[in-house]
């Protein structure tokens, strides 16, 4: 309490009223992220191997080439792994359907991108855009391609040698592409935090989602807002072409 000269009494100090939170909409569920994270996990390990054993300066800071091509052919081998085992979420099921489902609204983005118009109005989107779409699609089959040949280049006895070379060829290319893909995919990544705080939290602010993917129909005025502390939360929702 206060007083000033002249005033009839005492004043009280007025402190503005706190801030509301702002409005979050659900993006991805604990068992979606969980999956990223150890798809991630084991994507990078694979890159980080794979370097020490083809680039010399790496390997002789690493050493130990027999450890380092079995944690490699391992990391290789468990990498569909997390897929696999998130197909038994209902959520995870539901976004596959949406990056499988490819719309006008996609053209029109991919449209937009070879030209390189960068207005919000020229990039519709659902909750995946196209260009995650393509690369989800493109990083799925690399996945099995780069499988498929190290198990050829692994199991050595079984196939004929013309076998294994072509494998040895297909697998060495194809790992640098990945490896350049996956480059280009976290830096887009590491420029957009709220789109990595999505993936970290599961939740996104909802002016986000409108202006980047305003399609879905999760982030539309009816959505569900991130809940409050002790409240348990919703569970993702499946339905939508969003």
């Amino acid at each position: 309490m206060t007083s000033t000269p002249g005033s009839a009494g005492p004043t009280a100090a007025t402190t503005p009223p706190p801030s509301e939170p702002a409005p979050r909409v659900e993006r991805f569920s604990r068992a979606e992220r969980w999956t990223h994270r150890t798809t991630a996990a084991l994507a990078l390990l694979c890159v980080a191997t794979a370097a020490a054993l083809y680039v010399p300066q790496v390997a002789e800071l690493v050493g130990r080439r027999e450890l380092v091509v079995t944690v490699h052919e391992w990391a290789g081998i468990l990498l569909p792994a997390p897929f696999l085992l998130g197909l038994g979420s209902s959520a995870f099921r539901a976004d596959l359907r949406r990056l499988n489902r490819f719309g006008p609204h996609d053209r029109t983005w991919l449209r937009a991108a070879r030209r390189r118009d960068r207005r919000r109005a020229s990039r519709p989107a659902g909750k995946f855009n196209a260009g995650q779409k393509v690369y989800a699609s493109w990083i799925a089959g690399a996945v099995l391609v780069m499988l498929a040949t190290g198990l050829l280049m692994w199991f050595t006895h079984l196939t004929p040698l013309v076998w294994r070379t072509s494998a040895t060829f297909v697998h060495d290319w194809l790992a640098l592409a990945v490896g350049v893909v996956l480059a280009g995919h976290i830096k887009m990544a590491l420029a957009d935090p709220e789109a990595r705080r999505g993936m970290r939290t599961g939740s996104v602010a909802r002016s986000w989602a409108a202006r980047e993917h305003p399609l879905w129909r999760e982030a539309g005025p009816g959505s569900r807002t991130e809940p409050g502390p002790g409240s348990r939360p919703e569970p993702g929702s499946g339905r939508g072409d969003g």
